[in-house]
């Protein structure tokens, strides 16, 4: 199915944003000398000034756009090495090789990259052994002021790319998502944007990989804010707008307009699908949440088990190659990206006992990938569960209530669009998936009722989305916004008064700060030995004072970063 109409109005859009963006530029450097606008113009740049973000998101929009195509043809170059063909037709071909050849393409593929985890942690491009995807976009945004090491994020996708093809039960959204950031980095660092703007052209990069990849600008755009950015703030609306629409047209000049997988018909609903759809939206929070507890326990559990056994972290992806492997010969329709299943799932090829079964191993082999040390993310995974979720209720709805339903396809588009809005933390952004893939608008409502209701009871029982857990995994709980973020990332050394303001008989007192200790945990020192103020010393050495923070002082940065904080969130 081809968006044939909303897509011809894209080209003209992106047109009217370049020039509004270059007229708005015309009307800041006009009558002024020349020096003058090359200063004022290298001042845009610095203090992140919305025409210059403009021009700023069309340029990461038209890098990543062509950097996902590299993506997807790494992966389909990588597909055709192992299995002679490309996505569209794996599970198809799988289904034709002797066990032996199915069983031995992961495990190669697996020894590949265990090589390449080697050699990148040696070479520096590989800090834990793995990949990198949506997780460590966020963490990039929310602690390192959006900056991205552009290697590691080239050298990430490389690894992406073979796992994928190989075998790897995984996603390519993900890396692509982090792939967008990388280069949405690094062009903010080319020209020396500040962290805010840093951030901003971090988010366009997210938001083309993501409109690439769908050929969907809005949800593209929307999965920016709603996902990577956490806010809509006017200032970073029009960049991430612009560099979305220049992913989407990118991609369709080059793959033409038709969605990643083949979409079904959809039938006019009636009004019992939408208290159906709620009922979906029920079971999708209950594969939700298992899908990500899994994701989130299994990961440390095996690397635990590989340091216990002393067996080296690297060449995990070997064992893991061959579980792949052996569940593949249950199952080929697990094998990589899985949208060849996604499609049959749609168009109601697969009976009940298929999808169940399906659901299973999916779950399994998806985790067993990421754990193992291949690369690759969590966005494909979770649209093929929810297919084949959908499918199967819709089997079971058709009994039934018998025609009196729009039938399985139905299903399977809402409960594609439940199960990854819940995965995923994002609603809105799926919703919007569904919309764009099949200009369905009864479709998309009832998407919006079920994974609402999936969203909603599978962050109650997290605690937070997946990728927030995984970054709170490493120290930072990004779930609270700015408050309680800020409380982690401001450090005593930045806002403390230096020793030569003090005299030695002014540092009386048992209870002491250390440089580095977190402004969190300042406040709550004073707070609990009840003092005005307490020395700070060096965490190494003989730990000598350097400085004094008295409660005025934290209270006073906490302050700061929150207006701070507070501008960028909403203007």
């Amino acid at each position: 199915m081809t968006n044939s109409g909303p897509a011809s109005k894209r080209p003209a859009f992106a047109y009217l944003t370049t020039m509004a963006c270059l007229s708005q530029i015309d009307l800041v450097i006009e009558n002024k000398p020349p020096q003058t606008v090359r200063v004022h113009f290298r001042r845009g740049f610095r203090d992140a000034r919305a025409p210059v973000l403009w021009i700023l998101g069309i340029l990461v929009g038209l890098i990543t756009a062509y950097a996902v195509l590299g993506l997807r043809a790494g992966i389909g170059l990588v597909e055709q090495l192992a299995f002679g063909t490309t996505e569209e037709h794996i599970a198809t071909v799988a289904h034709t090789m002797p066990i032996w050849q199915l069983v031995l393409i992961p495990v190669i593929t697996g020894c590949v990259i265990a090589i390449l985890l080697w050699g990148g942690r040696k070479l520096g491009l590989v800090g834990e052994y793995r990949g990198q995807a949506v997780a460590d976009l966020l963490e990039a945004r929310a602690i390192k002021q959006g900056k991205m090491q552009f290697a590691s994020g080239i050298y990430s996708a490389v690894l992406s790319a073979i796992s994928l093809g190989g075998g790897g039960s995984a996603g390519r959204e993900g890396p692509a998502v982090h792939l967008g950031g990388t280069l949405g980095s690094a062009v903010a660092s080319m020209v020396g944007l500040p962290a805010r703007g840093t951030r901003i052209l971090l988010a366009c990069g997210a938001a083309a990989a993501v409109s690439a990849s769908f050929n969907a600008p809005v949800a593209g755009a929307l999965f920016a804010f709603e996902v990577v950015l956490g806010h809509y703030a006017l200032r970073s609306i029009a960049p991430v707008a612009v560099a979305s629409v220049v992913g989407a047209l990118v991609a369709r000049a080059h793959l033409g307009g038709d969605p990643v997988f083949s979409l079904p018909h959809i039938a006019p609903a009636s009004l019992w699908d939408f208290p159906a759809a709620a009922i979906l939206g029920l079971a999708a929070a209950g594969l939700a949440i298992a899908f990500s507890r899994g994701m989130l326990f299994l990961p440390v559990r095996v690397t635990k088990l590989a340091e216990r056994w002393n067996f080296p972290i690297w060449c995990l992806p070997i064992p893991g190659g061959l579980l792949i492997g052996l569940l593949a010969i249950i199952a080929p329709e697990i094998l990589g990206v899985g949208y060849e299943a996604t499609s049959g799932a749609l168009a109601g090829n697969y009976v009940l006992h298929q999808l169940i079964l399906f659901i299973g191993l999916k779950v399994l082999a998806t985790i067993i990938t990421l754990s193992f040390r291949f690369a690759g993310g969590i966005f494909s995974p979770s649209i093929y569960l929810g297919a084949m979720l959908g499918a199967a209720f819709g089997i079971l709805a058709t009994m039934v209530l018998g025609d009196q339903t729009a039938g399985a396809g139905f299903f399977a588009v809402i409960g594609m669009g439940a199960v990854a809005g819940a995965v995923l933390g994002a609603p809105l952004s799926t919703t919007l998936i569904v919309f764009e893939l099949t200009s369905s608008y009864e479709a998309s409502v009832a998407v919006l009722v079920s994974v609402s209701l999936a969203t909603v009871l599978t962050q109650s029982s997290l605690g937070a989305s997946l990728f927030q857990l995984q970054v709170r995994g490493k120290g930072y709980d990004i779930s609270g916004g700015a408050s309680r973020l800020i409380l982690q990332m401001v450090r005593v050394r930045e806002f403390m008064m230096p020793l030569d303001e003090w005299s030695d008989e002014d540092m009386g007192g048992d209870a002491s700060l250390f440089e580095d200790d977190t402004l969190g945990r300042a406040m709550g020192l004073l707070d609990a030995e009840e003092l005005e103020g307490a020395p700070v010393r060096t965490r190494t050495g003989e730990q000598r004072v350097i400085g004094w923070v008295t409660k005025a002082d934290a209270h006073a940065a906490y302050a700061r970063a929150l207006e701070d904080a507070n501008e960028e969130e909403h203007q």
